[in-house]
């Protein structure tokens, strides 16, 4: 019997979301990806759900999409699902409570744009960050290059995606992308307490400060994803040699466990 690849724990109002396939780095597949957006969507429909954990199992939060998957040397029976790039960010966005991301491990390209739809993020001292769209030839598709310069900076952001570095744990939390850093064992308990913390204030009134603060910050982000989506859309990944981007995308692993 296959694994779940999503995995979801309750704990009253919290809601524990594990991305579960460590084995490829719980890269996201389309089967994945269907998965999550099911999760999302349901949780998003379940009144008792008052925050979400979103995390990884293994040593990465995720490496991004399944290049395997998408070059044909592997097989989906799920090619139908998500094949709206939008699709994922509007499962995110139709939860209404606020989501934290637990950011264990390597959080790549897909991984970082996922960790970027978060309302916060904590982050193991073992978490790496990297934006490698410009290595794979790809342009983003759920919203990095638009949210990525409105949490670090214009520059910082192009530093990052112009050159597909990694950006370790400490930087990460001094350039103001997470919130805080804490040892691997205390990751999940630390996002839990702060659930709990969360929980013990008012549900309409800080479900009405989520809303108009999103709504206020995205008031000039919307357009910035619009133009994102048709940059992606006409930067077709059928023009890329999958067999390379296999390979830059283990060269940058293995940059990237070289500076751990």
């Amino acid at each position: 019997m296959t694994a779940d690849l999503v995995l979801c724990a309750r704990d009253g109002a919290i809601a524990e979301v594990t991305l579960n396939r460590p084995e490829v780095m719980n890269a996201l597949s389309f089967e994945l990806r269907g998965e999550l957006i099911d999760t999302f969507q349901n949780l998003a429909d379940d009144v008792s759900c008052e925050i979400v954990i979103l995390t990884g199992a293994g040593r990465a939060f995720t490496a991004g999409l399944d290049l395997k998957e998408l070059g044909g040397e592997t097989s989906s029976d799920h090619k139908t699902t998500d094949t709206s790039v939008t699709q994922l960010s509007d499962a995110v966005d139709s939860l209404k409570v606020p989501l934290i991301g637990a950011i264990n491990g390597f959080a790549i390209t897909g991984g970082f744009e996922l960790a970027l739809m978060c309302d916060i993020l904590i982050a193991s001292t073992n978490a790496r960050f990297a934006d490698t769209h410009a290595r794979v030839g790809v342009v983003p598709g759920w919203g990095l290059s638009q949210r990525l310069p409105r949490i670090v900076g214009i520059n910082r952001a192009k530093e990052l995606s112009l050159t597909g570095n990694f950006l370790d744990a400490q930087t990460a939390y001094d350039w103001g992308l997470i919130n805080r850093i804490v040892d691997p064992a205390d990751l999940l308990p630390t996002a839990r307490g702060l659930a709990q913390d969360i929980l013990s204030t008012d549900r309409p009134t800080r479900e009405a400060m989520l809303q108009i603060i999103d709504q206020g910050w995205h008031t000039t982000l919307a357009e910035g994803l619009e133009v994102e989506a048709i940059a992606n859309q006409s930067h077709s990944l059928s023009h890329v040699n999958t067999e390379k981007i296999a390979a830059r995308r283990r060269s940058i692993l293995e940059r990237g466990r070289s500076q751990t």
